[in-house]
């Protein structure tokens, strides 16, 4: 069993270094997440873990301790919804503003292993007839220096792929190596990854046309999601969108962004929220 004062320190430095929010009584949470990370990191228990980590000047424990308790649940195409908004609704909005030769520019925040801007790009790839000599741009950031290290990779087990990739697309977009599937370099090249911690200014990432921050700040109290949102809307474009989780909304913490009538989990500028819902 932890100690409570562990748990409480573990949280707060979680909470500076991350945004995350653990109560106190999500010990089961710590033992879970952080037992793997002892034995990873060499000591006996999580007790001996966070003992070092306190006594860790270069914070390096620390920060693997919020990575380890960080959610990183993805799956290529997760609930679909966005990916079907971005298609069907988004695209060809940014298209005929953008122009046949413009660009349109993409940031995946919080993408963990890659899978959310590798199904982008695999529709991007489909839609390449369509968007004549358009020019599109997917960054992808993450906090964790691990889980962007797979994510350049391009490599899955065969449990990923089976989760949300049709057959077609895995064949298509695939080559296999063994027990495991590296995406192809066409579609690794259109994607861009970099580290980025929402808590920290993301100016120098530039303006985007389309963000995508899904069930990210769920995890975050009520001030830390409108300081997110509120830098969020400094790099939208004035007619871009954002893509938000199912269970997630902008209503009562950013009056940047407008939903979008009938399309759930899409809001945009007061612009684009209007030329999406035409």
């Amino acid at each position: 069993m932890i100690k409570h004062d562990d748990i409480l320190f573990v949280a707060a430095e979680a909470f500076k270094r991350s945004g995350l929010v653990l109560s106190a009584d999500k010990g089961y949470l710590l033992e879970s997440r952080l037992a793997p990370l002892a034995r990873a990191e060499g000591y006996p228990s999580i007790e001996a873990l966070i003992t070092a980590a306190r006594r860790d000047n270069t914070g390096r424990l620390l920060w693997a301790i919020t990575e380890a308790l960080a959610t990183h649940e993805t799956f290529f195409f997760r609930d679909n919804t966005p990916f079907d908004l971005f298609k069907q609704d988004v695209l060809p909005v940014l298209a005929r503003a953008r122009g046949n030769n413009g660009a349109i520019r993409i940031w995946c925040a919080a993408c963990s292993s890659g899978q959310e801007p590798y199904s982008l790009a695999m529709l991007l790839e489909a839609e390449r007839a369509r968007l004549g000599n358009l020019r599109v741009e997917i960054v992808a950031t993450d906090m964790a220096p691990r889980v962007l290290e797979k994510a350049k990779a391009g490599v899955y087990s065969q449990f990923e792929v089976q989760r949300g990739l049709a057959v077609q697309r895995l064949v298509q977009h695939f080559d296999q190596q063994g027990e495991q599937w590296r995406i192809k370099s066409n579609i690794r090249s259109m994607v861009t990854f970099q580290k980025q911690n929402l808590l920290e200014s993301f100016a120098t990432l530039g303006t985007f046309d389309l963000i995508l921050c899904r069930n990210v700040l769920i995890y975050f109290d009520a001030d830390t999601k409108k300081k997110v949102l509120s830098r969020i809307a400094t790099q939208t474009a004035q007619d871009g969108y954002l893509i938000m989780g199912a269970a997630e909304t902008v209503v009562g913490l950013s009056g940047d962004f407008s939903p979008v009538e009938g399309r759930r989990g899409l809001y945009g500028r007061k612009v684009a929220a209007k030329s999406a819902a035409a």
